[in-house]
Parts: structure tokens; C-alpha cells; sequence
């Protein structure tokens, strides 16, 4: 097992959907896996951390529609920022 195969086995992989005053963003959040899995979404809101990374994400903006979809790797969104966050429909 190489050092990436041992660190994706030691976190939770949750697909979200997260919404902004001015976003909709879709993908991947990361978390160790500590407690239980389905607690995941409320530790990462209830965190002391101010910002969360969403990986592998679809980035739509609500106040201009009319701007094409944006595909990222990696964002980070400032948590006080977020609306709604739920899991995401595979």
C-alpha cells in the first residue's frame, strides 16, 4: 500500500451539494475517519475551521445564469458563506 492508498483509507469521502447567495457547488469533501460517518456533514459545518475544500467540483453561479458551468479540482468556500449543504445524488 503506498502513502495515497493509506490516506484515502484513513477519511470519509462525501459527495455534497452546497449552495451560496451566489453559488451552487458540487463535489467532494474529505474527512478523518473519526466517530461515526453519519455525523460527517455537521462536524464539518460545527468545525472551529473557517474554510472547507471541495474537490473534483461543478461550480454554477445563481446570479448569472447565463455564465457557462465551471469544473475545478480543488475549491475552497468559507464556511459562514454557506446556505445549504446535504448530500449530493451520485
Amino acid at each position: 500500500m503506498d502513502k495515497t492508498d493509506a490516506l484515502l483509507n484513513s477519511v470519509w469521502k462525501e459527495k455534497v451539494y452546497i449552495e451560496t447567495a451566489e453559488f451552487i457547488i458540487v463535489g467532494f469533501i474529505f474527512m478523518p475517519k473519526i466517530g461515526k460517518r453519519s455525523r460527517l456533514l455537521s462536524e464539518v459545518l460545527n468545525s472551529n475551521k473557517q474554510f472547507i475544500a471541495v474537490k473534483e467540483c461543478r461550480l454554477e453561479f445563481k446570479t448569472a445564469p447565463q455564465r457557462e458551468i465551471e469544473y475545478h479540482d480543488f475549491l475552497q468556500i468559507n464556511v459562514s458563506t454557506i446556505l445549504l449543504m446535504r448530500p449530493a445524488e451520485e
